[in-house]
């Protein structure tokens, strides 16, 4: 059931959870009285964490561990395949991932502690990976400077995949690493329409202020890749030439691409979006969705999941080829480096004596 009065968030209902065994839904009191519901506010709750470091064994992602400050996203894009993850904290995919975030205070510490293990072995940690580090919480709690701070202290190799504006402030801490070569950024670029952008991405930066993230960044010495993610088909996939190239002459090296991705309840939020903000197009959206899943709305399947197959999946592989080649962007980047990590001497070490 859609919920009135959610001006500014991406989902307009609120189901419960696939592991909830009830359901609130709201429905009319049978007074005879027309009252406004107050706006959504965003509630944020803190979390002990005991481990920041995630690991993963994905073939599909180039990086085997993480680390997300926050759970859930005030950015509120639409269609977020993160959104499900809510579920498994007793929260719905829909607007509760928008609105109910967890923010994890002592993160930095916990990492710290991680990295000073004398078992951890140094590899390419990834940034952001389920939900923005840099969403506008950020700018009050400061938990991602803070992990930021503690990388740069143990000169750690780190990936960022963001579509916030937040990130400028801590140029002061990503140029020194990028010096060393310690740092790329991922800013994610789905659309030049603002419009579009607010509608299906309601808090997130404009794109022009996503490509001027993109300046400020390079303009520092930062990498940073264009990420023309999610391509969603009959709706913003005619931009890619001209989403690769704004991104190119912003002062991206490298690009990257990922079709849209419908996992669990984010199938039924977007096509509710799709149904209330682009109707006429709504059946070629997700008929070309299927067509590229084996008639289903997603498929899983790691090799699949990112791109799709079938002929409409490799028009737009192609198409992305031959823009990035134009363009000279990479798809490919160098390793970060792994050579300079170093525990820093903490209290109570003991000295060495050489």
């Amino acid at each position: 059931m859609k919920i009135p009065n959610v001006k500014g968030r991406g989902a307009t209902t609120n189901s419960a959870g696939r592991f909830e065994q009830f359901e609130t839904v709201a429905c009319d009191d049978g007074w005879d009285i027309e009252e406004d519901l107050p706006p959504l506010r965003t509630d944020v709750r803190d979390e002990v964490a005991r481990s920041v470091i995630n690991y993963n064994r994905s073939p599909d992602l180039p990086f085997d561990r993480s680390i997300n400050p926050y759970r859930g996203c005030e950015h509120g894009c639409v269609y977020c395949f993160a959104r499900p993850s809510h579920a498994y904290l007793g929260l719905s995919p829909g607007l509760d991932f928008e609105t109910r975030l967890i923010a994890r205070p002592n993160a930095p510490q916990v990492l710290r502690k991680e990295l000073s293990s004398k078992g951890y072995k140094v590899a390419t940690i990834a940034l952001g990976t389920n939900t923005d580090p840099y969403q506008p919480i950020e700018k009050v709690r400061g938990i991602t400077r803070g992990c930021l701070s503690v990388l740069q202290e143990f000169n750690h190799p780190i990936g960022i995949v963001t579509k916030g504006a937040l990130i400028e402030r801590d140029v002061d801490i990503l140029a020194p690493m990028a010096e060393k070569g310690l740092v790329r950024v991922g800013i994610s670029l789905t659309t030049l329409d603002a419009d579009l952008s607010r509608r299906m991405e309601p808090r997130a930066p404009s794109p022009q202020r996503r490509l001027a993230i993109i300046r400020r960044l390079t303009g520092a010495g930062v990498p940073v890749r264009v990420m023309t993610s999610p391509v969603v088909p009959g709706l913003t996939d005619h931009e890619l030439e001209n989403l690769l190239e704004a991104g190119a002459e912003a002062g991206a090296d490298a690009a990257s691409w990922i079709m849209l991705r419908l996992p669990r309840e984010v199938s039924e939020l977007w096509q509710g979006w799709v149904r209330d903000h682009e109707p006429a197009r709504a059946d070629k959206i997700m008929s070309k969705l299927r067509e590229m899943h084996g008639g289903r709305d997603y498929d899983p399947r790691w090799g699949h999941r990112m791109r799709g197959e079938g002929e409409y999946a490799g028009l737009i592989a192609k198409r992305f080829q031959l823009a990035v080649k134009r363009l000279g962007l990479a798809t490919r980047t160098p390793q970060l480096r792994c050579d300079l990590f170093e525990r820093p001497t903490q209290i109570g070490d003991q000295l060495t004596l050489l």
